[in-house]
């Protein structure tokens, strides 16, 4: 498949800078196994759900991992911006850096004032990642972070605005327990400790498992050709409590209900043939076009994606990508609000009609 095939127009002004407030506000589009669209607002989730239903949340926690400092270099200085996307070590982090081309291996890179971080860059890729070998302990570069680093907010909100001390708050879902993530799992966001109450009154479980999800998440497709392009690895568990209790959910006639496309995605890495979770602690790397069939969950709940973006590609598998097509016509055209901060869909599960 062509990456333009998953191509199109999205105004500008669509992109969401702040989450709806209150959260439950949000609007929901509900797309259902036939294709029919209906307005909604996440607060009204539950009159699409049913007793014995299973959400299942991604409970990781958010970094923050954007980090300004200066190059040092002899006498000389340059203000660098740091980016974190993944630990590779005890004190190693891969990391963007901006500018880079002011930046060598070798260098000493310092971050904060009066609580400081310092790395030194050890390597760089071919792809313009680098390896920054901090200084410190692991423990005293993660709370150090807490108080000099900010979130890492995505590059289509940060070309509009810096983050700042609100984004703390908003870029954090209600479930994250577990710390490793440099970008949101958003459709999470979306949730409220009332909203929960509500659905678990309604007999909905909720069950957490962890993809620590990382910045390559926000890159750009470059190839022309999607079976040429090479998905970013993310580190995610499922114990196996977790795994039995939903694949029990399933077996009494509950439906799985992913929030978020990290939940899919570690869900079906850890689906044999038959649909059945196993337990699951390992990097996945997993790609979903259409054409394949997803067996892990029922139904999904995402945020609106990127034109040409593999997150797009993912919900066209699920759902059709024609149908995905009008229902991103409609919501463009309704005035949906767009991407990490924006509005919900809730799509059916229909990959699995191309088995029949």
């Amino acid at each position: 498949m062509l990456v333009s095939d998953f191509d199109f127009d999205l105004p500008d002004d669509r992109i969401a800078l702040r989450p709806a407030e209150p959260r439950e506000s949000a609007r929901l589009l509900r797309v259902d196994a036939q294709g029919d669209l209906t307005d909604a607002k996440v607060g009204d989730i539950a009159q699409f759900l049913k007793p014995g239903d299973l959400l299942v949340v991604n409970d990781t926690k958010v970094l923050p991992a954007q980090l300004h400092g200066v190059r040092r270099r002899g006498d000389s200085e340059v203000a660098i911006e740091a980016t974190l996307i993944k630990s590779t070590g005890t004190t190693q982090w891969q990391a963007f850096l901006k500018p880079g081309r002011k930046v060598k291996i070798g260098d000493h890179l310092h971050f904060g004032s009066d609580i400081e971080l310092q790395a030194i860059v050890a390597d760089k890729e071919e792809d313009g990642r680098y390896t920054l070998d901090f200084q410190q302990t692991p423990q005293e570069l993660i709370e150090r972070l807490h108080v000099i680093g900010a979130m890492p907010l995505p590059p289509y909100i940060r070309s509009k605005r810096r983050e700042d001390d609100q984004d703390k708050r908003d870029y954090q879902t209600i479930f994250a327990n577990e710390e490793g993530s440099v970008a949101a799992p958003t459709a999470g966001l979306h949730f409220t400790s009332q909203l929960l109450e509500v659905l678990q009154n309604g007999g909905v479980g909720v069950e957490r498992i962890t993809l620590h999800v990382g910045a390559g998440t926000f890159l750009p497709v470059k190839v022309e050709d999607t079976n040429d392009h090479v998905m970013h690895a993310e580190f995610g568990v499922i114990t196996a409590e977790s795994a039995a209790r939903i694949n029990a959910a399933r077996a009494a006639g509950g439906r799985i209900v992913c929030v978020g496309t990290t939940s899919l995605r570690l869900l079906e890495s850890a689906c044999d043939p038959q649909g059945t979770i196993q337990a699951f602690a390992s990097e996945t790397a997993i790609f979903i076009t259409p054409g394949v069939v997803v067996r892990s969950c029922d139904l999904l709940m995402t945020n609106f994606h990127l034109p040409k973006s593999t997150l797009f590609m993912l919900v066209s598998a699920l759902a059709g990508t024609e149908v995905m097509k009008r229902a991103y016509r409609h919501a463009i055209d309704d005035g949906y609000r767009f991407f990490s901060y924006g509005d919900a869909c809730l799509l059916d599960n229909t990959s699995r009609k191309l088995e029949v």
